[in-house]
C-alpha cells in the first residue's frame, strides 16, 4: 500500500503541527517496514531528509497554502494515487483519495477571540469541510474528540482519539550544564519559571506575567526569573509590552522560537514549568517539561487536566491568585516539588511517539482496505457492464 503525508510543516516553524508530523514520520519508519509512505514537503530536499526517513518518497510542494491545497497537492495526489492521504486541519480541494485528517482542537470556533478574524473564518471554512469529508478524523485527547463530534455532528466511531507524545529527545540532562547553556547563550542567569508556547492570546502570556509580579511582591525571597520560550505572532507585540511595563521587566525574558535542542536545555534548567494556556486540545509542553523532570502546574481547562493526570497542580487560568500560589506552592516546598517531579517522570512515559504511530497505522490499514475494496469493486462492476 502506499501512505501518503502533507507534511508542509516540516522546515517551516510550525511549532506543535511540525513536531506533530516530523514525530510521527520518524516512528513510521520503525514500525512499518513494508507499505511505501510518501511525503509532500515544502522546503528543498537537504531540509527534509533531517527530518524525514530516507526510505521515504518526498515530493515538492508550494508553501503558499492556496497554491499547494489548490493546486500542487491535488496535482501530485492525481500523479502518485496513494490509498489515502494524511493532512492537519485542512484537506487539498479536488482530492482524488481518502483523507485521513488530524484535528488537534476546535479553538477557532469554540474562541475565535484567539485568532485574527480572517484566520478564523478560514478556519471554520476548510475545517468543516475537511473532517465531513474525511473518512477518519484523529485527534489527541477524549475532550477534542467530544468537541469535534458536538461541532461537526459526527459519529464518535469517525473520529479517533490518539494521544501524542513527548519526543524521546526530551530526558534528564546534568542541570549544571543546562544551566551553564542557557546562561551562555541567552545570559539568563539565576534560577527560573519556564512557560512555553507561542505568543498568542490563548497561551495566557498576559495573565501569567500577573501572576509573576504577585509572586515576586509577595515571596521577596524568591528571586526567579520568568522565561517565555515561543514564536513571535501578530498578538506578540502586547505580550511584550505588557512585561516592558512591569517593574521586574529585567526578569522577565523572551528568547523566542528555539530549537528542539535548545528546548532540552531550558526545560532541564529551570525550577518551574507553568502552562497557564486557556484552552489545549491536548498539550504537548505539559509532556516535554515532565519528560525532562520538571514539576508542572498548569491550567484546569480543556484537554491539560486529562493529559496532566494528577502529575501536575492545577489552577483556574482566569485566577492570577491561583496561579501565583500554585507557583509558591512548589518552589517554597522542595518535598512536593520533588515529588510532582517523579510523578511528572511517570506520566510522560506512559505516551510515546511509538504507540502514537501504531494506533496512527491501524487506521490507516483500515481506511486503505476499505478503499481498495471500493476500487476493486468498481472496477468489477465496470467489467460486468461491459
Amino acid at each position: 500500500m502506499r501512505f501518503s503525508v502533507d507534511a508542509h510543516a516540516i522546515g517551516r516553524h510550525l511549532t506543535g503541527n511540525e513536531v506533530y508530523i516530523r514525530s510521527l514520520l520518524r516512528a513510521f519508519a520503525s514500525q512499518d517496514k513494508r507499505n511505501t509512505f510518501i511525503a509532500y514537503v515544502s522546503v528543498g530536499r537537504a531540509q527534509a531528509a533531517a527530518w524525514i526517513p530516507s526510505r521515504f518518497e518526498t515530493r515538492r510542494i508550494a508553501a503558499n497554502p492556496f497554491l499547494r491545497l489548490g493546486f500542487d497537492l491535488p496535482r501530485k495526489l492525481w500523479q502518485d494515487r496513494p490509498n489515502l492521504v494524511h493532512v492537519q486541519y485542512t484537506a487539498p480541494l479536488n482530492c482524488p483519495v481518502p483523507v485521513v485528517v488530524s484535528v488537534h482542537d476546535v479553538s477557532f470556533l469554540n474562541h475565535p477571540e484567539y485568532f485574527p478574524p480572517v484566520r478564523a473564518w478560514q478556519l471554520r471554512q476548510t475545517v468543516s469541510r475537511t473532517v465531513r469529508a474525511a473518512t477518519r478524523v484523529l485527534t489527541g485527547s477524549e475532550f477534542s474528540r467530544d468537541s469535534i463530534v458536538r461541532a461537526y455532528g459526527l459519529s464518535k466511531d469517525r473520529v479517533v482519539v490518539v494521544p501524542n507524545a513527548a519526543g524521546p529527545g526530551f530526558r534528564p540532562i546534568r542541570t549544571e550544564d543546562a544551566i551553564g547553556k542557557v546562561f551562555s547563550r541567552w545570559g539568563i542567569s539565576g534560577p527560573f519559571i519556564l512557560s512555553v508556547g507561542d505568543l498568542q492570546p490563548r497561551k495566557n502570556h498576559i495573565g501569567l506575567i500577573s501572576a509573576y509580579e504577585q509572586l515576586v511582591r509577595t515571596h521577596p525571597r524568591i528571586r526567579h526569573h520568568l522565561v517565555m520560550v515561543g514564536k513571535d505572532t501578530w498578538f506578540g507585540g502586547r505580550v511584550r509590552a505588557r512585561a516592558g511595563e512591569s517593574a521586574f521587566s529585567d526578569r522577565i525574558h523572551f528568547p523566542g522560537f528555539v530549537s528542539d535542542e535548545d528546548l532540552l536545555q531550558f526545560y532541564n534548567a529551570c525550577e518551574l514549568f507553568v502552562f497557564p494556556s486557556f484552552y489545549e486540545g491536548f498539550g504537548l509542553p505539559i509532556l516535554e517539561a515532565m519528560a525532562c523532570g520538571r514539576a508542572v502546574t498548569c491550567s484546569n481547562t480543556s484537554a491539560m487536566p486529562e493529559v496532566a493526570d494528577g502529575a501536575a497542580i492545577l489552577f483556574d487560568p482566569h485566577s492570577v491568585d491561583e496561579m501565583t500560589a500554585t507557583m509558591a506552592g512548589l518552589l517554597l516546598d522542595g518535598e512536593l516539588r520533588g515529588h510532582m517531579e517523579r510523578l511528572g517522570r511517570q506520566r510522560a512515559a506512559q505516551f510515546t511517539w511509538q504507540r502514537t504511530a501504531r494506533k496512527t497505522l491501524e487506521v490507516y490499514y483500515e481506511v486503505a482496505g476499505a478503499s481498495t475494496h471500493a476500487r476493486q469493486a468498481t472496477a468489477v462492476a465496470s467489467l460486468s457492464a461491459r
